[in-house]
């Protein structure tokens, strides 16, 4: 099977089984991990969440490379290293007696990050159904919306079970013999290259005029996207905390921002596509100002506001890999999406160190005014790329 003769639910589903397991055995596992490591270790918290923004510095860095790399090859050698790095790097972390060592197996998973969550998935479906790739990446997003749901309980159980090196171990077993061959079974082979289109489309290195205006607008709302969700998720439970509830709480609160997402997601699929991509980032980007609004302002309707801002947040995955589709075509679409996803890592790799710095300066209710500042800049931005790309 060769791109052009891709059949889309083999492949949706592959590459779903694939996200829900490469992002909740990266992004989302040190949310279970890092205190039983920091326990077992003596490594401070601080040294442990900080291999996770180094590996996602790495990542945002690697990212136009990997780009590049589907642009050229497809995204079935690209994903599939992406799931052996991160098996590589799991193992590493496994294995690790010095801090220096779980650094370093952050920085492979840095790598496999970059070529194995969802701008590189995005790029793959691009380059495989073209134009018509809209509602792949729809359905693609409503998987990987279950990647915490199923991972939290997963890692939680194995680390009963095993330790917390168990946990690493097994999830490198299950890249290593289980995403890197779904990923070598289901997603097809690269047309060679006379067989693909051509195509007049300049480098995506030389975006011009317009393109170039949209480019840099679309990266900013990522980096302050960016800055928003990994705040949002690493510091939500201290600032419900400081507004009077309960952990308790909070907990149940938070939780109504995962089925909020998927929510979002379904009713996005409901349109099967008949408006404009820009339309859904418009509606997260305002769900998700509206949400951290009314949370900020201590209404007393915080349900209401995380189920805004989880809509929001799961609308905003869809967006992200659909309007650059849209606005700079099929050509340009795989390396457009490396050099989108650098900054938006870079962002997530800081947030979390500059949210504890705004915490301990200032406290919680200052680092959720800024927050929901940051949502409000980026209502402005998403007014100058309509501007731009509807104009």
């Amino acid at each position: 099977m060769t791109e052009g003769t891709a059949r889309r639910w083999p492949v949706i589903s592959a590459l779903g089984v694939v996200m829900i397991f490469t992002w909740g055995s990266t992004y989302y596992l040190m949310t279970v991990l890092a205190a039983p490591i920091a326990a077992d270790t003596g490594w401070s918290l601080g040294a442990i969440t900080g291999a996770l923004s180094a590996g996602l510095l790495v990542a945002g860095l690697a990212s136009p490379t990997v780009g590049r790399a589907i642009a050229r090859h497809g995204g079935r050698p690209v994903l599939a290293a992406g799931c052996a790095l991160i098996a590589a790097g799991l193992l590493v972390i496994a294995i690790a007696t010095k801090l220096w060592m779980f650094w370093a197996g952050w920085l492979v998973l840095g790598l496999g990050m970059a070529a194995g969550l969802y701008d590189p998935a995005f790029a793959s479906l691009g380059r495989l159904y073209g134009r018509d790739a809209r509602s792949a990446i729809t359905a693609l997003t409503l998987w990987g919306g279950f990647a915490s749901a199923v991972c939290w309980p997963l890692s939680s159980l194995m680390l009963e079970a095993w330790g917390w090196r168990g946990v690493a171990a097994t999830y490198s077993a299950l890249h290593l013999f289980g995403t890197m061959p779904l990923v070598l079974w289901a997603i097809p082979a690269a047309d060679p290259p006379g067989e693909r289109p051509p195509s007049g489309a300049p480098p995506p290195s030389g975006l011009e005029g317009r393109d170039a205006q949209v480019f840099g607008l679309m990266a900013a709302m990522l980096v302050v996207n960016g800055l928003i969700v990994v705040n949002v998720s690493t510091w939500l439970f201290t600032l419900l905390q400081a507004r009077g509830l309960s952990l308790a709480t909070a907990v149940a609160l938070g939780a109504l921002i995962g089925p909020s997402q998927v929510g979002a997601r379904v009713l996005e699929m409901a349109g099967r596509g008949r408006h404009h991509p820009i339309w859904t980032l418009a509606a997260s980007v305002l769900a998700i100002a509206a949400g951290l609004a009314l949370l900020a302002a201590g209404v007393g309707v915080a349900g209401a506001a995380l189920i805004l801002y989880g809509g929001g947040n799961g609308l905003f995955s869809i967006a992200r890999g659909a309007l650059p589709l849209a606005v700079f075509g099929v050509e340009r679409y795989p390396a457009v999406m490396g050099r989108l996803a650098r900054p938006s890592l870079v962002a997530q790799a800081a947030a979390p160190l500059l949210g504890a710095w705004v915490i301990a300066n200032a406290g919680a209710d200052a680092a959720l005014s800024t927050i929901s500042a940051l949502a409000a800049a980026n209502v402005v931005l998403l007014a100058l790329l309509w501007r731009a790309v509807r104009g």
